[in-house]
């Protein structure tokens, strides 16, 4: 994309050249970054966790963590979830060590459809707790919170 010329003098004398801007206009791009930190802002909260689960409710105060916890989710169906990937409980322990690096503190919560069995559940803490994950917390919906989206 070519500047503008610009012309210094009558235009017909001698020595009178024509020479490029040499500004660069940064609106446009100013625009395009500000349009993309917009989009991402919005698209960030909803790439969390994607597993729709109706979760129990529960009076206990919220965990507050600087460090981004890895989340396993039990549907309705049974179907267990590393963040958004089906996953066997075969397979949970083995991608856990791989995703932590072996990193016992990593924090986990464990997501459960209110409508499966406790024990199924505790099937999957005790797994996670017997590979050497010591921080493993169950997650509950607060009382009054709305009602979760169900995107099928």
């Amino acid at each position: 994309m070519a500047g503008p010329m610009m012309s210094r003098g009558n235009g017909g004398t001698r020595g009178s050249r024509y020479r490029p801007m040499a500004e660069i206009n940064v609106t446009p791009f100013v625009d395009v970054i500000l349009v993309l930190l917009i989009v991402f802002m919005v698209t960030a909260p909803l790439l969390t966790v994607g597993v729709p689960v109706d979760l129990p409710k529960t009076e206990a105060k919220t965990i507050s963590d600087p460090e981004e916890p890895l989340v396993i989710t039990v549907n309705a169906a049974g179907e267990i979830y590393l963040q958004d990937t089906r996953i066997e409980i075969e397979n949970l322990v083995p991608r856990l060590a791989a995703i932590t690096e072996n990193k016992p503190d990593t924090r986990i919560f464990v997501r459960g459809d209110q409508s499966i069995s406790y024990g199924q559940i505790m099937e999957v803490m005790g797994t996670v707790n017997f590979a050497g994950f010591r921080r493993v917390a169950l997650i509950a919906e607060m009382p009054g919170a709305p009602e979760p989206r169900n995107n099928n």
